[in-house]
This record gives C-alpha cells, structure tokens and sequence, in this order.
C-alpha cells in the first residue's frame, strides 16, 4: 500500500495549527490582563489605604483642624489626642474588655475546632456526616436572623450582659468555619503516622496533641488569624447582648462614645481611639502574613 505526500507550492505558507496560533497570541493577550488585572488592584488599594492613612493622620491633629482642613496633614502632631482617648473616653477600659473576651472565645474556639474537625475526617462512626453538614449549614445562616433567639436564649440562662454569655456567643459564632477549614487539613494527614504513633503505645488524646496537631500548623496559624480577625471586629453580637458598659468591648465604647457626646463630639480623641481599634488587627496581619499565605496555599498538600 502506497502514501502519498502533498507538498505544498513553494512560497505558500501553511496554515498553522490552532495550538501554535494561540501560543503566538498569548503574549499579548497576557500583558493586556496583567495590565487591567494591575489597575483594578491599584483602584482598589487606594480606596481601602486612603480612607487608613486619613484616620491615621486625623488622629494627631486638633478637633479644629479636623473641621477647617480635614485633608491636610497635621500642622502639629497631638499624641495627647490618644492620651485622652484612652483615659478619658475610656477606650483603655474597651480595650481590655476586647482583649479578654477575643482571647478566651480564640482559645476555646481553636480547641473545640480543631478535635471536631480532627474526629469528624479521621473516624468513621454513625451520623458523622449528618453533624459535619449541619456545622457547615451554620456558615449560611445570616447572623442577624440568630440574635433574636440568642438574646432570649442567654437571658433565660442568666448569661446575657456577662463575659461568659458573649464569650459562648463568640465561639458559636466562629465555630463553623474553624470546623470547615480544618476539615481538609486533617483529611490530607497520612493515615501511616496516626497508625505508628498507636502502635507505639500513644492513645487518640496523645494522638491528636501531640503528632497530628503539630503537623496542621500551617492550617492553625491561618484559621487562627481568620477568627481573630473576625472576632475583634464583631459589632452585631456585642450591641444585642452585651447591655453592660463597664463590659463593653471597642466596637460598642465607640458607637457609645459618639451617642454620649453628640455634637460636641471630640472628633480628635475619636480618631485616635478608631487608630487604637485598628492597630493590633494590622500588627497581627504584618506578623502572620506569611503563615497566612502558607496555610491556604500549594504547600497544604504537603
């Protein structure tokens, strides 16, 4: 049997496969999205570092200056402005309630998380599934339709107004997506460390503390800043069912800050107290970033 060739004419250019046409296009095509995907991101950078750096500065200048030029930079920089405000204004007292009620509800939340997810991905008993979904099922219900049941809830048990109830609320409220993230990491241990740490004599409380818990470190850290993140900016909770004000966290002082004061507001001492609210979010970012980056990336699957 014979096979014939064509060849084409001289000095007719062939047609080029559509892989290799779309290699010669690609170049272009991946400067053009560099450059839209770069202004898009600059835009965005502006207006959330903008408004930052205006309360930053906003902060050391005088309320009448405030007033007369908002958008100029401080003729002389006030640190009494903070002084005041975490004195006088009594965010230092916001401040502490803030710490204490995030840092217990963060240590609770990451415990009960972390075994719930490790129990739920490595045993197989009846109704796992059925408890792994209706977790999950909290991260659809919008917590606005919550606050109403809870708040009856907690006043029934007598918990509502105090460091305990808001902590639980706290906790409840993080639990699901702790659960949710920690789920996949646990699943992608190998199953060959758990069986060697029992057969050498380690039970599943040494198991879980002492083998597989260290090696979900990049899954901790990142969870860990996602909760803190969103606990310290919690002001739904806080507002419904916490009516106490000497336990008022920072979100409350402030909005009960600017009720009190009204139209005399010391608009000074106000953004420092907003510059107090937002600095530790941004040193514990600054700080994390990189296990930040590390625990929702490529090396999860490590």
């Amino acid at each position: 049997m014979s096979v014939s060739h064509t060849t084409a004419p001289a000095g007719t250019e062939q047609p080029r496969p559509p892989a290799q046409q779309r290699r010669n296009r690609g170049p272009a095509g991946d400067r053009i999205f560099t450059v839209v995907a770069q202004i898009i991101l600059g835009i965005w950078s502006l207006l959330v570092i903008l408004p930052l750096v205006w309360t930053v500065f906003s902060s050391f200048k005088s309320t009448k200056g405030i007033l007369s030029s908002p958008f100029a930079l401080p003729e002389e920089w006030n640190f009494d402005n903070f002084v005041r405000a975490w004195s006088q204004a009594g965010i230092g007292r916001f401040f502490g309630n803030t710490v204490l009620v995030v840092g217990c509800a963060l240590i609770l939340v990451m415990l009960l998380g972390a075994m719930c997810a490790y129990v739920l991905s490595r045993y197989t008993f009846p109704g796992r599934r059925i408890i792994y979904y209706a977790l999950i099922a909290g991260l659809t219900f919008p917590l606005f339709l919550a606050v109403v049941p809870l708040f009856f809830i907690m006043e029934s048990m007598h918990i509502r107004g105090t460091y305990f109830g808001l902590i639980m609320a706290y906790v409840g409220f993080a639990l699901p997506f702790t659960v949710f993230f920690l789920y996949a990491f646990f699943r992608q241990l190998p199953e060959e460390i758990a069986e060697a740490a029992a057969i050498d004599g380690a039970g599943d409380f040494r198991t879980f503390f002492q083998v597989m818990l260290p090696m979900s470190g990049p899954g901790m850290a990142s969870v860990t800043i996602f909760n803190f993140l969103g606990l310290w900016n919690q002001f739904l909770l806080p507002i419904v069912l916490n009516t106490d004000s000497d336990k008022f966290v920072l979100a409350q002082g402030l909005v009960n800050l600017q009720a009190q004061q009204g139209y005399r507001s010391d608009w000074a001492a106000m953004f420092a107290s907003v510059t107090i609210t937002i600095l530790p979010v941004l040193i514990v970012y600054m700080i994390f970033q990189r296990q930040l980056s590390g625990g929702i990336g490529p090396s999860t699957n490590k």
